[in-house]
């Protein structure tokens, strides 16, 4: 019989993905990079009508509750 397990420690949330603003189709995550003060930058391609759409996000690490689960940034 299989055993379940339960996370105690917090999880990313799932990455939204956008509709696109042309065809209303959902886009596609295509990459993250840096952003400015610690945010992302993240770039949704839709795969309807190729339109490309950009979104800063904020800090990932703090939207995802991790700044009081007590873990460490690596030094």
């Amino acid at each position: 019989m299989p055993e379940s397990h339960t996370r105690s420690e917090p999880s990313l949330p799932p990455i939204e993905r956008p509709r696109c603003p042309k065809c209303q189709g959902h886009m596609k995550l295509a990459r993250i990079e840096f952003g400015p003060a610690h945010s992302d930058l993240r770039t949704f391609e839709c795969p309807r009508c190729n339109h490309v759409h950009k979104m800063l996000v904020g800090d990932p690490m703090k939207s995802a509750g991790w700044q009081h689960s007590g873990l460490k940034a690596p030094v």
